[in-house]
């Protein structure tokens, strides 16, 4: 079954928000390359809960949004756009990780798809 496995924080700032993050919670965060982006490691493995990061904001309502791991990219959009959601980022490779899109659900809701591929690029 699909399960939320990332979240993003979506900041006007975001090395900002990470230290805000890091300050608060102690949560770990790590620029992610040369992207305005940071991993952000919320515990230790085998605690309960999900890592993320934080990202430059895209959209004015952009808040965090939930990544949900599937087995496939393509038919879960296929699924959502099916079922009322639309597509809001067509899937785009994550190099080295797998690929990824924003759909939004019957409410408005923004979240992500992803499927793991080592071989993206």
């Amino acid at each position: 079954m699909p399960r939320v496995v990332h979240f993003e924080i979506h900041a006007d700032d975001p090395q900002r928000c990470s230290r805000f993050y890091q300050d608060v919670f102690g949560w770990q965060t790590t620029r992610f390359g040369n992207e305005d982006y940071w991993l952000v490691t919320t515990g230790k493995d085998p605690e309960p809960g999900i890592n993320g990061g934080i990202m430059k904001r895209r959209d004015p309502g952009g808040a965090v949004y939930n990544t949900i791991a599937v087995p496939w990219v393509d038919d879960y959009i296929a699924k959502v756009l099916e079922l009322g959601g639309k597509l809001v980022v067509p899937k785009m490779p994550i190099p080295g990780v797998g690929y990824l899109a924003y759909c939004q659900d019957t409410e408005g809701n923004v979240f992500g798809i992803m499927h793991v591929d080592k071989n993206a690029k």
